[in-house]
């Protein structure tokens, strides 16, 4: 599927879809209790319905009503998955699963689509193995397939974060685990992803020890409680209507944000506050206008998802925006810095790719023929850029979005963004 974006007159309001992060753990803590938990208002999108499908593997029971899922959990008591179990392209799943496998007697395989088979899991495959687990990559290159045996029975281990879901996989899983476990973090990107993590293990009543995000101190043999939560609205999402809003000139209310939640994404809005859009930050909403951007330095090292959008809003602002710090967005679904660089080019961004980021100077965007490489932030970033530029954009593999943002389209239409849809 292509979207053909024409240049279009914007402005509004827009209610903005759940976390993905929430959402998904949610799902697996409720794997992992004995009783039945509630997800109020979750994220219903491919990565969401992967993760669903994937705790019904290790003997969750899963209904889905009509804005409320309920799981009823397993506990400690998880069941070898049937098959193998393939995570579609949630590369959260994956790496959340491997550790939820972990605490499984028997043998769990894990794979994906393409993408997902090119994400390294090695240090995670490391720390299992020190947890007293087993793992092992089936080529033998740290990447899916992936077989995990269990149980770990807790001990010693050091692992580089280099994407927040290696560390949060462990302490997902080490407080059921047999014994205590020690995890050294000699490097951590995407902080805020752990911040939330710990948020829901205080939640849910676990008892651990956080040195300064350098060392974890997690008792063994616990139990996690039911729950019922709410699932808030989703920075992750909101970023493309927040430079959507900042590289159009547009007034734009946000509505479902709460910017005393723990995600580490809303650290875009200051971003454009700092480049010159005007915010104005409510209980539950945000209203945001364009104003005349001017570049900068942002340091992106919590927040890699947000760097293909910010490479948009690079090209609108005066002067040189510079993302920097973030070498992991190679890492994501596509390599991200390279990604963008390329397709900006090809709509006139005067764009230069860093290894750990992107340097974007103001430059006249013009419609091209650009590729989304099944990428859903690249293709939703392409689009906004799409909607400013002159002329129409042409953007293939649109369909992606329906991995984070099914309604992607629907919504930024409601603003008076002027897309046709192209099957192929």
């Amino acid at each position: 599927m292509k979207y053909l974006v024409k240049p279009s007159k914007i402005g509004g309001k827009v209610n903005i879809p759940g976390s993905k992060s929430h959402t998904i753990r949610a799902l697996v803590f409720g794997l992992l209790t004995d009783g039945e938990s509630v997800i109020e208002y979750p994220l219903v999108s491919s990565d969401t319905e992967s993760c669903v499908e994937m705790i019904k593997c290790f003997g969750a029971d899963v209904i889905i009503e009509e804005n409320t899922w309920r799981i009823k959990g397993k506990g400690s008591k998880l069941v070898v998955p049937e098959d193998v179990v393939d995570v579609g392209n949630s590369g959260t799943s994956l790496y959340i699963g491997l550790g939820v496998a972990s605490l499984v007697n028997g043998y769990t395989v894990f794979t994906g689509d393409h993408q997902i088979r090119n994400r390294p899991a090695d240090s995670l495959i490391k720390s299992i193995i020190d947890l007293k687990g087993s793992a092992f990559s089936t080529r033998n290159n740290g990447k899916p397939p992936i077989v995990i045996g269990g149980r770990i029975r807790g001990g010693a281990t050091s692992i580089e974060s280099i994407t927040s879901q290696y560390l949060t996989s462990l302490l997902i899983a080490a407080p059921l685990a047999t014994g205590d476990t020690v995890i050294t973090v000699p490097l951590l990107n995407e902080a805020p992803y752990i911040s939330m993590t710990l948020e829901w293990l205080d939640k849910l009543g676990i008892e651990y020890i956080n040195n300064d995000y350098k060392e974890f101190r997690i008792k063994g043999g616990q139990n996690y409680r039911s729950f019922r939560e709410y699932i808030p609205a989703d920075f992750s999402s909101a970023t493309f209507f927040l430079v959507l809003a900042s590289i159009s000139g547009a007034e734009f209310i946000l509505n479902g944000l709460d910017f005393n939640d723990s995600q580490g994404d809303k650290q875009v809005v200051n971003i454009l506050r700092e480049m010159g859009a005007s915010v104005n930050i409510r209980e539950k909403s945000i209203k945001i206008k364009g104003e005349k951007l001017r570049g900068g330095g942002f340091d992106l090292n919590s927040i890699p998802d947000s760097l293909p959008a910010l490479s948009v809003a690079g090209c609108f602002a005066e002067g040189e925006t510079r993302l920097i710090n973030v070498p992991q967005a190679r890492l994501k679904e596509t390599d991200r810095i390279s990604v963008m660089c390329e397709e900006l080019r090809k709509m006139g961004a005067d764009i230069e790719e860093m290894e750990d980021g992107l340097i974007i100077r103001r430059s006249p965007l013009k419609g091209a023929r650009v590729r989304g490489h099944g990428d859903h932030r690249v293709v939703m970033s392409l689009t906004i850029a799409g909607l400013m530029a002159y002329g129409e954009t042409e953007i293939d593999t649109a369909e992606a979005v329906s991995i984070t943002f099914p309604n992607f389209l629907n919504l930024i239409e409601t603003l008076g963004a002027e897309i046709e849809i192209i099957e192929e």
